[in-house]
């Protein structure tokens, strides 16, 4: 049976505020923790108006202190901004206070705009092309494994564990899949945003996949945008509010919230609007449970995946809730 994860953004919501985000994003992992769910994944923005969370590594370790089962982890760290090493000393830490159940999933996207890039790297220099080295080096800190030859050579990340964080290389391109299979990690591809060539990029990684420290045999997943209701009407509704959050990303628009579904219903779309939300709906998951359950595995079929994260952008906490508990209920996660 296809397993499910989710992927939360930590919305501010019309009318609500950052606390109201983060306190929903802890009640939601809780109850995905009951639900079945398999892990719960939070990821990294700065200077972010729309989006609550700036740190995952703080969010993780709140997150986990409030579940007991559920894996919890970060969808991604950025990780061209960090020191390798620094990230490798986090999350060892959330290793061993959770054993068996961190995640750190890392991209090397700037994860805001470019005067937020410049103040996270002040003081130094940190070229997106030393992003493969830095994986590299995070895999030698996990498992000890530190070369002689290293610029570092002796240096071992603390605490000194017996277990490791699962790694995973996330992306929305070929080049990260390309990275993943030659490093013989994860791959978890950001079909949420819209972008072509997912299955093709996935596909890709497990056919040039080298086994490593890492694993033996690929793994994949895709992260899915999903509104799930009792009927298809009022899925497309719960939906609306996703789909013009992003049709304004697109247009470079500001925006202080997640918009409600009024909102999204009253908004004076032009014809060329509507026709982005036409398209738009090819990769989006909205329906009854029945409905989004054959998408959802079809789409794990194309994908080559035995799990995929869901991500879901309803305005309404009691709605978005619902909709992750219908899902559960399809799948029988539980």
């Amino acid at each position: 049976m296809l397993k499910l994860g989710i992927l939360d953004q930590s919305h501010i919501p019309e009318g609500g505020s950052a606390q109201d985000a983060l306190s929903n994003t802890t009640d939601l992992a809780r109850e995905a923790d009951q639900l079945g769910y398999s892990r719960y994944w939070v990821s990294e923005h700065h200077a972010s108006k729309t989006l609550a969370h700036s740190s995952p590594e703080v969010l993780i370790a709140h997150l986990a202190a409030h579940t007991s089962r559920i894996r919890v982890g970060s969808g991604g760290i950025m990780l061209p901004h960090y020191s390798a090493y620094k990230v490798a000393e986090n999350f060892r830490l959330l290793e061993a206070l959770h054993p068996g159940r961190i995640d750190l999933g890392i991209g090397r996207a700037p994860g805001g705009l470019p005067l937020a890039t410049r103040a996270l790297q002040e003081g130094k220099y940190q070229a997106v092309e030393q992003y493969p080295q830095q994986i590299l080096d995070l895999i030698d800190y996990f498992h000890d494994s530190v070369p002689d030859n290293h610029r570092f050579a002796g240096l071992h990340a603390s605490p000194m564990i017996s277990t490791v964080p699962e790694l995973w290389l996330l992306g929305s391109s070929g080049e990260s899949a390309r990275l993943a299979a030659m490093m013989g990690a994860s791959y978890a591809f950001a079909q949420f945003f819209g972008t072509p060539g997912g299955v093709e990029a996935t596909a890709r990684y497990h056919e040039q996949f080298m086994p490593s420290i890492l694993g033996d045999k690929p793994r994949s997943m895709a992260a899915v945008t999903v509104a799930c209701a009792e009927t298809e009407e009022e899925a497309e509704q719960l939906a609306s509010s996703a789909s013009l959050y992003f049709l304004l990303l697109m247009q470079g628009k500001e925006m202080n919230s997640l918009p409600s579904v009024k909102t999204a219903m009253s908004y004076p779309y032009t014809e060329f609007d509507r026709e982005r939300l036409r398209q738009s709906a090819a990769w989006r998951v909205v329906g009854t449970p029945e409905q989004c359950k054959e998408q959802l595995l079809r789409l794990a079929e194309q994908y080559r995946t035995d799990e995929l994260l869901v991500v879901s952008s309803i305005h309404d906490f009691d709605k978005r809730v619902q909709s992750y508990r219908l899902l559960a209920k399809a799948f029988n996660l539980v």
